[in-house]
C-alpha cells in the first residue's frame, strides 16, 4: 500500500529536479530518500525516474503517476484543513444517579448546570453505582452517603397518600391508620425491608396493588388513587400528600461520591446543591 510519505517524496523529486534538493526540502538524508523512491518503484513494479548525469526525468510510468500523486496530496491537504480544524468534543462528565433520586431534583439540576463539559447520566442502584465508580465507567455518583460525608440532601420517609385521602391533611399518621388501605411497593426503596418490618410489627399486612421499581410510576399511581406508599419526602409531587409516620425514623442522606481519579466538578455539585434547596 502506498503511503503519503512515498507520495510526498516522489513529488519533491519531481518538483526540485534533484534527489539532493528534494532530500534537503524534506529534511531527510539523501540515502533515505533514494531508499524510499526505490521502495515505491518496487511496490509499483516499474521505474519512475531515469537518472542521468546532471538531471533526472520521468519515465512513462512516472508521468502517469504524477497527476494521481498531486491529486492524492491535494486530498490530504483538504482533509487536514476541513477535518483538522473541527473542535475536539469535550469529554462528558459521567454522573451516576441513584434510581430513587427525585426526577424533579435531577431535572432542576440539569437545567441549572453551567459546566463546559456535557453531562452523561447513568442510573443504577447503590451497589451498581459503587461498582461503576470502582471500574471507572462513571466519574462521580449521586448516591447514598454515610455519616461524616457531606450530604446535598437529607430527608425522612413519609406516607404518600392521594390528595383526596381522608388522612391527607394530617401532620402524623399511625401505622394502624392505614391498615385497611391498599399499598404500592417501591421495589427500589433503600429501606424496603425496614418498612415491611415496621408495618408487620404493628399488625398491618396490606394488600398490594402494584410492585414497581419505577418511582415516577409509583407516585403517579398514588396520585390516581391506586394505593398508598412509603417514600422519601423529595418524591412528593402535586396531587400527593406526604404525611409523617409516627415511629418510623429512617433518614436517607444523598451526596456526591467521586471515583479515585475524578476531578472535583464543582459545577455539578453547585447545580445539584442549588436544585436540592429549591
Amino acid at each position: 500500500m502506498l503511503s503519503r510519505t512515498q507520495i510526498r517524496q516522489f513529488l519533491a523529486v519531481v518538483d526540485s529536479g534533484s534527489f539532493t534538493r528534494a532530500a534537503n526540502a524534506l529534511n531527510i538524508a539523501q540515502p533515505s530518500l533514494s531508499g524510499g523512491i526505490a521502495e515505491l518503484e518496487r511496490q509499483l513494479g516499474t521505474r519512475l525516474f531515469v537518472r542521468e548525469r546532471r538531471r533526472i526525468r520521468l519515465t512513462p510510468a512516472g508521468n502517469a503517476l504524477l497527476p494521481l500523486a498531486r491529486g492524492i496530496e491535494r486530498d490530504f491537504h483538504l482533509a487536514e484543513r476541513q477535518v483538522g480544524s473541527l473542535p475536539v468534543p469535550a469529554r462528558p462528565v459521567r454522573l451516576g444517579v441513584l434510581d430513587t433520586v427525585s426526577t424533579g431534583w435531577l431535572e432542576r439540576a440539569v437545567a441549572a448546570y453551567a459546566g463546559e463539559e456535557p453531562l452523561e447520566l447513568t442510573e443504577g442502584s447503590e451497589r451498581e453505582l459503587s461498582a461503576a465508580l470502582a471500574s471507572g465507567s462513571i466519574d462521580l455518583a449521586l448516591t447514598l452517603v454515610g455519616e461524616g460525608a457531606e450530604a446535598l440532601l437529607e430527608e425522612d420517609y413519609c406516607l404518600a397518600l392521594p390528595a383526596s385521602h381522608p388522612l391527607a391533611g394530617e401532620a402524623w399518621v399511625e401505622a394502624a391508620d392505614v391498615a385497611g388501605d391498599t399499598m404500592i411497593a417501591r421495589r427500589a426503596c433503600e429501606v424496603l425491608a425496614d418498612t415491611s418490618r415496621f408495618f408487620t410489627r404493628h399488625g398491618v399486612r396490606p394488600l398490594f396493588a402494584l410492585r414497581s421499581a419505577n418511582d415516577d410510576r409509583v407516585m403517579a399511581m398514588v396520585r390516581a388513587g391506586l394505593g398508598v406508599t412509603v417514600a422519601p419526602r423529595s418524591l412528593g409531587c402535586g396531587g400527593v400528600a406526604m404525611v409523617n409516620i409516627r415511629g418510623f425514623r429512617p433518614v436517607r442522606r444523598i451526596g456526591l461520591v467521586f471515583g479515585s481519579l475524578a476531578a472535583p466538578h464543582p459545577e455539578v455539585r453547585a447545580a445539584l446543591a442549588g436544585a436540592a434547596a429549591d
